[in-house]
């Protein structure tokens, strides 16, 4: 109580009905006006008495990984009122003095470890909410797991009476007696994280060698443009690498893709890159499975694409959004190039050759040309 503001107080002893979770009743001695959240959670008892004096309690800043977003969308606005106080994150960085502008801020008490993957790599600091006291535990045989050690600052019960506050790292942690809430800071100390750049490893992805590969996918990855927040349709996503990556960039994607058994690396893919919020895959025949989604912003044709294909993309799709196509096969360069004499845009042709043994000396191998046609509807 004694880290609330007047305003909130006031709140509080107005109310008829106070909602929040056990520790929080007991922490405000909320006694017969009290109500646990249900489990599994859910706003409906909160919304059950509109038009009575109603307080929530909600840890920190409601609206940062909490329960105000949940509730005014079911509300108007002259309904509620908000008096946040310090987020967990904001509690945290002032016990070990860290820049709140240059960490990344994480709620994964409902998400996987792997949410954290595109942020980390040596030097990164990161704040993140755990959902029980057997979490940083897991957190740190995870972070392990992916070639990383950190130092991590374990927070339980920010602000409040029972407030401590320890430290140890992720290879050498034994604590055994963490209890919720809990957040855990993380500082990486070693370990390599995803370039920032287009055109990751190849072997970072699951495939079965139907990939674009590393130089080629950079230069489509170019060509499309990524923004954040930006939809993108896959067509005949083999791997998915196109998608992954477009995530990783900040964007959404829907991989289309007709085998079952690519559909399941596209799949395996979204969750390793820690994307899988992000990436959804569609199983079927492309022009058959289009319909009934969110209209992209950009559309990659890796596979499966013919005259019919881009007939009806270009029908459906929006003015301003954009078309990349790759091809290898002479046929598909022949479609290509009357696609770009029809409809503009740019052709491209993509040479490439690694060196490789010849006898004893070297030479150079070349790879199948690909042709890239990109055009803006």
């Amino acid at each position: 109580m004694a880290g609330l503001s007047d305003a909130s107080r006031e709140a509080l002893a107005r109310a008829e009905i106070i909602f929040g979770g056990p520790r929080h009743l007991a922490l405000v001695a909320a006694g017969d006006k009290g109500r646990a959240w249900p489990i599994p959670f859910s706003v409906a008892p909160v919304l059950a008495h509109k038009g009575q004096n109603v307080a929530v309690l909600a840890s920190g800043d409601p609206f940062w990984f909490g329960a105000g977003s949940s509730l005014t969308a079911q509300l108007s606005r002259d309904e509620w009122q908000a008096f946040p106080a310090p987020s967990t994150f904001q509690l945290a960085a002032a016990q070990i003095g860290w820049r709140m502008e240059e960490i990344t801020c994480h709620g994964l008490h409902a998400a996987p470890f792997a949410r954290l993957r595109p942020a980390l790599t040596k030097g990164a600091r990161a704040i993140c909410l755990l959902r029980d006291g057997d979490a940083p535990q897991a957190l740190s045989a995870w972070l392990i797991e992916q070639g990383f050690d950190a130092k991590l600052t374990i927070l339980e019960s920010l602000g409040g009476p029972n407030q401590r506050i320890r430290q140890t790292t992720a290879a050498a942690i034994a604590l055994t007696d963490i209890t919720a809430p809990v957040a855990v800071a993380i500082e990486i100390t070693a370990g390599k994280g995803l370039s920032r750049a287009s055109g990751l490893d190849d072997a970072l992805f699951a495939h079965d060698g139907q990939i674009t590969k590393r130089p080629v996918r950079a230069l489509t990855l170019s060509a499309l443009a990524p923004r954040a927040g930006e939809l993108l349709w896959d067509i005949g996503a083999g791997s998915g690498s196109i998608s992954a990556e477009w995530c990783l960039a900040g964007g959404r994607a829907l991989s289309f893709e007709l085998r079952a058994d690519r559909a399941i690396n596209i799949r395996t893919n979204a969750t390793g890159f820690g994307i899988d919020h992000r990436l959804t895959c569609v199983e079927g025949p492309a022009a058959e499975t289009l319909s009934g989604h969110p209209l992209p912003d950009a559309v990659f044709v890796g596979g499966g694409g013919n005259a019919a294909l881009y007939d009806q993309l270009w029908h459906i799709l929006p003015a301003g959004a954009r078309i990349v196509a790759n091809g290898v096969t002479l046929e598909t360069e022949s479609l290509l190039a009357l696609q770009h004499a029809q409809r503009g845009g740019t052709l491209l042709r993509i040479d490439l050759a690694t060196a490789a043994p010849l006898g004893r000396m070297r030479g150079w191998d070349a790879t199948r040309p690909v042709v890239q046609w990109s055009v803006t509807r």
